[in-house]
Parts: C-alpha cells; sequence; structure tokens
C-alpha cells in the first residue's frame, strides 16, 4: 500500500521538530489528528517510526531511513502530478482558495472574473473563515491558496504582499458612542479594545458579531461603534466616520499564500500570476 500524500508530508515535519505538538503547531492540525496519521503510516510500513518520550521523539532506524527517502518521494510525486496536468489541452484545473469574507469581498473581483474568463478550464473552489484557520489550511495542504491577513512565517509558504489595510474605530458621528461593536474572533479588535481601555474610553456596554458587514451595518444604522478595517469601513453606503486622529488602529497586510511545492503545474502558475498581478 503507498502512504498517503498527507501522512507522509506530516511525518516529514516530526521528523525535523522531534516534537508532535511543535509539528502540529507548524503544520496547522491539532495534535491528535497528528497522532493518528502517524500511526496509519506507521500501518502502512509495517514498523515503528518513532520512539515516544517525556521531551519529545526520537526516530527509529526505520523513521530515519524513510526520514531521508521520504521527501524525495514527494518531490517525485508534485513532478508526476504536475507533468500529467501538462498532458491536458490548454490550462486545466481545479484549485481552491480561502478568504476572509470581509477580504473576499473586495479582493476576488479583481482578479477572479478575468481569470475565469482567460482560462475556461479551471475552477475555483471558494471557502471562507477567519484568515489564521485559511493559513493553517494552506500550510496543512488541505487548501492550494489563500489571501490572508497578518500571515504567520513559514518555511513552506510562500507570502505576496497584495494591499495593506488599517483596522481603527468607526462610528456614523465621528465620535465615541455608549455601544462598542466588534468581532472578538479578530485579534486586531481585541488589540483595540485594550488600547481603548489603556485610553480610559468606556462603553457602557459591547454588542460582538462574527460578521463585520452585520457589524457595519449596525454602527452605520447608529447602534453603536465599531471596530472595523478601514476597506470595509468605507463602503460609501456605510456613511461611517473614523473616531478622530488619536483612535488606537492596527495596520494590516492583506497577503497571497500558498506552498510553492504544491503549486507546479501550468494551471497553478496561472492562478498565482493572476492574484499577483491584481491591482486591489
Amino acid at each position: 500500500m503507498i502512504p498517503s500524500h498527507f501522512d507522509l508530508s506530516y511525518f516529514l515535519e516530526v521528523a525535523t521538530t522531534l516534537n508532535i505538538s511543535r509539528a502540529a503547531e507548524r503544520i496547522g492540525i491539532s495534535q491528535p489528528s497528528l497522532s493518528m496519521s502517524l500511526k496509519r503510516l506507521e500501518a502502512v510500513v509495517g514498523a515503528p517510526l518513532l520512539i515516544r518520550a517525556k521531551s519529545g521523539v526520537q526516530l527509529t532506524k526505520a523513521g530515519q531511513f524513510l526520514a531521508q527517502r521520504g521527501k524525495n518521494l514527494l518531490q517525485d510525486w508534485e513532478a508526476i502530478k504536475a507533468g500529467a496536468l501538462e498532458q491536458t489541452d490548454g490550462l486545466a484545473g481545479r484549485f481552491s482558495l480561502g478568504c476572509h469574507v470581509s477580504v473576499a469581498a473586495y479582493s476576488l473581483p479583481a482578479f477572479l472574473p478575468k481569470l475565469l474568463k482567460q482560462y475556461p478550464q479551471i475552477e475555483i473552489q471558494l471557502a471562507h473563515d477567519l484568515s489564521r484557520k485559511i493559513t493553517e489550511a494552506v500550510i496543512s495542504h488541505q487548501m492550494d491558496f489563500g489571501i490572508v491577513v497578518n500571515p504567520v512565517s513559514h518555511p513552506d509558504l510562500v507570502i505576496h504582499e497584495l494591499c495593506e489595510d488599517k483596522v481603527t474605530v468607526w462610528d456614523r458621528t465621528g465620535k465615541y458612542g455608549d455601544t462598542l461593536i466588534f468581532d472578538p474572533n479578530l485579534n486586531q479588535a481585541q488589540f483595540i479594545v485594550q488600547k481603548l481601555e489603556k485610553k480610559g474610553v468606556r462603553f457602557s456596554r459591547t454588542l460582538t458579531s462574527g460578521s463585520l458587514e452585520v457589524i457595519t451595518e449596525l454602527a452605520s444604522a447608529g447602534a453603536g461603534t465599531a471596530i472595523l478595517p478601514t476597506r470595509v469601513a468605507t463602503n460609501p453606503r456605510a456613511g461611517l466616520k473614523p473616531c478622530g486622529p488619536a483612535a488606537p488602529s492596527f495596520a494590516d497586510r492583506i497577503c497571497f499564500v500558498y506552498r510553492a511545492d504544491a503549486q507546479k503545474s501550468n494551471a497553478a502558475r496561472a492562478v498565482v500570476q493572476a492574484v499577483k498581478e491584481a491591482r486591489i
């Protein structure tokens, strides 16, 4: 039986770090999921690959042999897969692209319509989640591409900056109101909430939502003061104003991310080129 591409790549990460929890963090999956992956690989190989200890893991002789040969095996597979795609008439392929809903609203129109029109045999499957989860999915081979905010550096990740943004405080009046509205899942919002508290800015209550679009609509309707990215808040229909130059802010980098080792076909390169050339 041939081992799973993912199981083998996960094992190589463990072989590099010699620490399952650290490897799981670098890959972007849970530790139990990684442990199950390693067990599957050991079952396929038919021999133990790791010796587990409190301080980490060590490779068995079988594990050392697999670590030496496994990277070449993955590279050969990617070359075979890319070569097979090259045999198709024209550029063809199916790719997954992840980004936060709010980022998608202003970034995808800048390149996706043109890409789909130019390459009819390229299919794009969209997925929407928090940027950190999209980045983890790309690192762990669960997603092909991502357009994410402030990605964490990873040795296998290509990061191309597309544009900049700024998260700050907005209100219909341009002044702080009684209610603060924000998404508690965003690190930027948590940072600004802490800065507001340090500045002595107090709100009588808070209102939270996981949708920046909902937050924008509520602030626009006068429900309160919102923490929003500038590219979302400056929608002309919203009518929001920044709460003065002294309001705390958080600088964002909007980046295109992908694994270079997994995107070698002409179709993949066409997607990469289209995104990099987009004016967002």
